[in-house]
């Protein structure tokens, strides 16, 4: 066990120099004034902070992140990106979905923000905030040198007959659960589909807002899609259970208990983690990592950038090996989504009021991933990379911004996007790689 740790840590230690690097160039906010230059600094997100938390290593305080809940487009070529980044590769696949452009597709959206209701929370609906600008919902990505299947909910259903799809996640995962909702119910309260939470545990437990997820499945075809809450992908157990006021242990080595205790009932699963990672999140939770079932005392794995990575590699390394048990099962790790705070944080006036879809560029032309720990985690195991980063990250426009039902003076949502929006994307090509 401490050999795989050493070879971990080999493998990325790289990563979280440039994720140090990333965190130094965080705090001098004009270097991002330029979009230019954001392009560029979107694509990669190494340093990962989540609206309502703080930058690593900055005083916090709390601000919780539960439930976060015109026509005309600018036709001018994208500005080029000169900026060099980390890359890693993308699994061998038939198509590589993440090199395209964005177009804009009279047909978009999918479905309409104001009646998918049952499924999208007020907090991600845009058209039910005070925003007037809707030219985003009607861009659609384009694949360079392939084709990629329309999303149509008749054939979801039918290629996901008497199957599981499940979301395993932080915020972001969650954004892709109700966008996938909303495409297949078309936005539009259905009599025959039912709430199945039970069946993998998600029951609100007493004195608690919600349950740790939401199950749904439609009759007609036997088709369950899920969404579990794990914001960093790794197992989080109470150390005194008896005491409310307990420290929990974040066990960097272990899956989620749900994706043990379930991951047989599961024939789709995609993962996610990224933007919990910062230690103002760790001390207000009162997280404290574990690794071979005790306090972490390995220094190089102190450092948070190199924790979430052996914790990605952990997980997705335990998921690949549980394969050949269950050979009907498909995996993915979706990459980072990008934040676009410009001129600072979330608390500290960090903004993105840009509204003119494609003003940063419509095209991502590289061949590699943007987001170098995912790629790296999935290289050699039967865990597929699900590449949304650069795609993600030329769609500034696309966030929540100062239209957030729960926005304050000086306080933007630069990291959850506007539904119908970006995630629906995520959504279609996902559609094509099952």
């Amino acid at each position: 066990l401490q050999l795989q740790q050493e070879l971990f840590f080999f493998l990325f230690r790289e990563v979280g120099r440039q994720q140090d690097k990333s965190g130094q160039e965080q705090q001098q906010p004009r270097k991002h004034e330029q979009l230019g230059q954001l392009t560029a600094t979107c694509a990669v997100v190494t340093q990962e902070v989540s609206v309502g938390e703080a930058v690593p290593n900055t005083t916090h305080i709390e601000k919780t992140n539960s439930d976060p809940e015109n026509k005309t487009l600018a036709t001018e070529e994208a500005k080029k990106d000169n900026g060099s980044t980390s890359t890693a590769s993308i699994a061998n696949q038939a198509c590589n979905y993440a090199k395209g452009k964005w177009v804009v597709d009279k047909h978009r959206p999918l479905y309409s923000g104001r009646r998918c209701k049952p499924w999208l929370a007020s907090m991600w609906a845009c058209r039910l905030m005070q925003r007037k600008d809707f030219a985003f919902e009607r861009l659609r990505w384009q694949p360079k040198d392939c084709s990629m299947e329309n999303f149509e909910a008749s054939k979801f259903l039918k290629r996901m007959q008497n199957k599981t799809l499940a979301f395993v996640g932080d915020s972001l995962g969650r954004q892709q659960f109700q966008s996938m909702m909303c495409m297949i119910t078309g936005g539009k309260q259905r009599l025959n589909v039912h709430d199945v939470g039970p069946e993998f545990g998600f029951i609100t437990p007493r004195g608690g807002a919600r349950p740790g997820g939401w199950a749904y499945r439609f009759q007609e075809t036997n088709t369950t899609v899920l969404y579990h809450w794990s914001s960093t992908l790794c197992d989080i157990q109470p150390i005194k259970i008896s005491n409310p006021l307990t420290e929990h242990a974040m066990h960097l080595d272990r899956p989620p208990a749900f994706l043990r205790n379930y991951l047989h009932k599961i024939d789709v699963l995609v993962m996610n983690t990224g933007h919990h990672w910062n230690r103002g999140k760790l001390n207000g939770n009162r997280w404290v990592m574990h690794v071979n079932g005790v306090p972490n005392a390995n220094r190089k794995l102190a450092a948070l950038g190199d924790a979430k990575n052996f914790t990605i590699h952990s997980t997705v390394s335990w998921v690949s090996s549980q394969l050949t048990n269950h050979p009907g099962l498909k995996a993915f790790y979706r990459s980072l989504s990008p934040r676009h705070f410009v001129g600072g944080e979330w608390n500290t006036g960090g903004s993105c009021n840009n509204t003119k879809p494609m003003s940063i560029g419509k095209e991502v032309l590289q061949e590699e991933s943007s987001d170098y720990s995912a790629g790296h985690a999935v290289k050699g195991t039967g865990v597929k990379l699900l590449d949304v980063t650069a795609l993600s990250g030329v769609r500034d426009e696309g966030h929540i911004s100062r239209f957030s039902v729960s926005a304050s003076r000086g306080g933007q949502d630069c990291l959850h996007w506007c539904l119908p929006g970006v995630p629906d994307t995520w959504n279609e090509i996902l559609f094509a790689m099952i």
